[in-house]
């Protein structure tokens, strides 16, 4: 039997109609992802199933007794009690036997030979050890650890934390409770990537079934087994959420070939009825005239909808020089205190590379953003910019935004050259509509915000940008839009996320920042092939040095070192030029070898081609035996 089932659920707010006609079922042990637009009704719809909110028609209906866990977005849940207070809670029955135990063991030291509190006792301490008593305090620890809560915030009263945190230990209190049910309304918001791995595994090792709303899809990826999409319908797809994207595809494709299929039958049936209505062939006309207003009315295709999305491009950009940007002996921190928040090796960014910080909340990346941006001077050490680098910058809190204009002037502060007609289009393409175009930007919400800064970063002709958080509040489509935008950029990217999915479809190298001992690691590589990496090195060596090419130097590890030589830094940095050497050499080798497909029978041009060919292989197997020694070193 499932836990929860609907049957024909609705809800309107006045004549705006928010879902209608769902019919879903919620059976043991469910992994379930519910996805969709911003505004759709994903939440409303979690509140109906908890009973919070009524359903304007339809039913739900649950199994007897069933206990129903909450995380919402946000929480205003506080109190006196300490965290680790408000985390035994989860735990009642147990401290309740635990006090028994302690009354009954000061009751036989008074008592030592009475043989039935003796026996009572025992018999309590089997049930108290058999439903975990000896654990609970265990699984605490665990859990909080592993939603980074430092040991010292343990005994803080949630009154002293913020609002995130208070969220975090909401969590920590419905994972250690173990409902039936647990609904999660953007559960990784306020969770960096080593505490949202950690929720992940935990997620796996719960008997509870799981509903998850979440603009994770990395995270979704990896916990749920079915996807639930809010159109405002709910559509079904077995799988994660990649399975998810290639059946809604093949799914659109083949509404698309039905819809068209009918439309054809519809236009020729009725060409037909037209010619012969008032002909020879008037019964056969008449008969399927009555055919076709049954098909119409009963079984006629809806046009497959497209949902409303963002819809922009980068203004084009200017070449920047080979190196973007080049860091030596660099130290990151704030003047002020002079406390070291991250020490550098040293760093070359090559031109059209994308390096994704990822790292603990608190380990530094937006002050290493800033240092590289200028805004910050470095401790230490010294940070520059390549020749002809044009700085674009999207910030996490949107500071660049200006709370008291309204968008049309944001606009066109950024490119004063638009008539008000070209902004009000353009922020259209934002989904900013009709009045919208007038708010103030303090008004927005979050996700609101973001899509303007991205209209302001789009026309900054920027060949370089440092993008902090830039899927930040944005929903599933909005994510989607910027990922392939960001794919097809023809400059440089600087990007802090904890959007996994993000990072491995656009990164070439990873930078890992340890807020325990402040050092970095620079992984050459997918984000993917830095987490296959770290779970080698669970089992092997600490760090190598590099990792052996195939037929280029993909993967390399640097680590920071305290104390670095000159030679070491120096052969570091040749490391790194002799990569995007080889890089852009074979990039050429590859156009040469199409030039060569595409100039079959011009012989001039062939013998000329054939001689850069040869010339370039040579030039990258030279390249290679030097990267090779260098990197034996």
């Amino acid at each position: 039997m499932a836990l929860i089932t609907t049957q024909h659920l609705s809800k309107s707010f006045g004549a705006e109609d928010i879902f209608w006609d769902i019919s879903l079922s919620i059976p043991h042990k469910a992994r379930i992802g519910l996805v969709g637009p911003n505004g759709i009704g994903k939440t409303t719809l979690l509140k109906i199933l908890m009973g919070v909110e009524e359903a304007t028609s339809g039913e739900v209906f649950k199994a007897r007794d069933l206990r129903i866990g909450y995380l919402p977005q946000t929480t205003n849940f506080s109190s006196s009690r300490t965290l680790w207070q408000v985390c035994e809670e989860a735990f009642e029955s147990l401290l309740d036997l635990q006090d028994q135990l302690t009354k009954m063991e000061a009751d036989l030291a008074a008592n030592p030979q009475d043989a039935d509190l003796l026996k009572r006792y025992g018999d309590l301490q089997n049930l108290f050890e058999l439903r975990g008593g000896y654990a609970f305090e265990t699984r605490i620890r665990q859990t909080l650890t592993g939603l980074s809560f430092p040991e010292y915030e343990w005994q803080r009263s949630l009154e002293q934390l913020s609002g995130g945190q208070r969220t975090r230990a909401v969590l920590a209190k419905l994972l250690l409770e173990q409902p039936d049910v647990l609904f999660l309304d953007e559960p990784t918001n306020h969770l960096d990537i080593q505490a949202i791995e950690w929720l992940e595994s935990a997620i796996g090792e719960l008997t509870s079934a799981v509903l998850i709303i979440s603009h994770d899809r990395y995270f979704l990826d990896q916990v749920v087994n079915t996807v639930w999409e809010m159109l405002p319908q709910l559509e079904t797809y077995r799988g994660n959420y990649s399975a998810y994207l290639t059946q809604r595809e093949e799914r659109y494709v083949r509404q698309i070939k039905e819809y068209e299929t009918q439309q054809a039958f519809i236009e020729k049936e009725e060409d037909y009825i037209r010619r012969n209505i008032a002909g020879q062939n008037t019964r056969q006309a008449q008969g399927r005239r009555k055919r076709l207003e049954r098909l119409l009315s009963e079984a006629r295709l809806a046009a497959p909808k497209t949902q409303h999305h963002m819809h922009f491009r980068l203004n084009n950009v200017s070449r920047s020089g080979d190196i973007v940007i080049r860091t030596e002996a660099v130290q990151v921190g704030y003047p002020d205190d002079k406390k070291v928040l991250v020490e550098l090796p040293d760093l070359i960014l090559q031109r059209g590379e994308c390096a994704a910080v990822i790292g603990p909340n608190g380990a530094g990346k937006t002050t290493l953003l800033k240092t590289l941006l200028g805004v910050l001077d470095p401790l230490s050490g010294e940070a520059t910019l390549g020749s002809k680098v044009k700085i674009g910058y999207f910030a996490q809190a949107h500071e660049d935004l200006h709370p008291d204009w309204d968008l049309m002037k944001e606009i066109q502060m950024v490119s004063p050259g638009m008539l008000p007609a070209e902004v009000r289009d353009y922020l259209a393409r934002f989904l900013f509509t009709e009045d919208d175009v007038y708010k103030k930007v303090g008004t927005l919400s979050g996700g609101e915000q973001g899509r303007l800064a991205l209209a302001c970063l789009a026309l900054q002709g920027a060949n370089l940008l440092l993008l902090d958080e830039p899927t930040n509040h944005l929903d599933i489509p909005s994510q989607e839009i910027l990922q392939n935008m960001l794919k097809q950029f023809d400059g440089t990217i600087l990007l802090v996320s904890h959007d996994r999915f993000l990072i491995d479809a656009l990164a070439s190298q990873v930078w890992y920042i340890y807020r325990e001992n402040t050092t970095m690691d620079l992984f050459r590589g997918t984000y993917s092939e830095y987490r296959g990496w770290q779970q080698d090195q669970q089992n092997g060596p600490t760090v190598p040095a590099a990792v052996q090419p195939t037929s280029k130097p993909a993967l390399i590890v640097e680590k920071t070192r305290k104390n670095t030589s000159n030679r070491e830094r120096q052969r570091i940095k040749k490391v790194a030029e002799l990569e995007g050497k080889i890089a852009k050499a074979e990039s050429e080798l590859a156009e040469v070898s199409t030039a060569m497909e595409n100039a079959a029978g011009d012989a001039a041009a062939m013998q000329d081609l054939s001689e850069q060919y040869v010339a370039l292989e040579e030039n990258i197997a030279w390249l290679m035996k030097e990267w090779e020694e260098l990197s034996e070193e």
